[in-house]
């Protein structure tokens, strides 16, 4: 058996948008895996001791090699089975350069302000002045995106063109998280009028065939997001150990 055609294991949750983009990437490359549920409370052994850096999931098993961090293990897919299905990764060396600038830019940068806003909705005080001022970053921030899938799309469907790439992995499995967090703080995030161009976009990301079957519903979310923040309260009203 080659190398390339060793079994494939996949570690994630399935609320996680870091494991469904594997899945989505494994699915456009037409590849079969073992998919592992990670427990709500902690991880698995076979977890930690595929990942004992940052014993976090999602976690890619190719034979005996584990490969960590959601982009990292989608750039492996796309350089490992280059000859399966589309090419993610943009081809030009500029092009490619630009894409993990921008997935960078969400993961760093943007979805991070996104979250603050539920903490802001969540908190004590003047709710609607701090969710206010926490839209403000998250608003500028889609602005810019709306600016980087003119650029990157070229008038096409997608950031990667006529078939979704790298950086629609990294933005599109956001979505279906932001439409629940839209729901349980009562803000909008994506919308006709700042940014329709995303707001296109993302129907079209949801509807793929490689994406449709992976995604998460958005009450499913809610449902998750409310059980997370019941156990976030509880444990910040906890006393502290004596």
């Amino acid at each position: 058996m080659a190398e390339n055609d060793s079994k494939l294991k996949l570690l994630g949750t399935w609320a996680s948008m870091y494991a469904i983009r594997v899945k989505i990437a494994l699915n456009i490359k037409s590849l079969e895996y073992e998919y592992y549920e990670e427990p709500s409370e902690g991880n698995s052994e076979l977890l930690l001791k595929s990942n004992p850096v940052h014993k976090k999931n999602p976690v890619l098993i190719h034979g005996e090699k584990p490969i960590c961090e959601s982009l990292i293990i989608v750039q492996y897919i796309d350089e490992t089975w280059p000859s399966r299905g589309h090419a993610i990764l943009p081809s030009d060396p500029y092009e490619r350069a630009i894409a993990r600038f921008w997935a960078a830019y969400i993961d760093e940068k943007w979805f991070p302000t996104v979250k603050d806003i539920g903490w802001a909705a969540w908190g004590e005080g003047e709710r609607e002045e701090a969710k206010k001022a926490a839209m403000a970053p998250v608003d500028e921030g889609s602005v810019l995106l709306e600016e980087a899938f003119g650029k990157c799309s070229k008038r096409k469907p997608f950031f990667g063109g006529d078939q979704i790439g790298f950086l629609d992995i990294a933005m599109g499995t956001t979505v279906r998280w932001l439409k629940a967090f839209e729901k349980l703080w009562d803000v909008e995030i994506l919308s006709e009028a700042k940014t329709p161009a995303l707001l296109k976009w993302a129907d079209n990301f949801c509807s793929h065939p490689a994406v449709k079957d992976v995604l998460p519903e958005t009450e499913q979310l809610v449902e998750f997001a409310l059980v997370i923040a019941a156990k976030l309260r509880a444990a910040a009203a906890a006393p502290p150990p004596k």
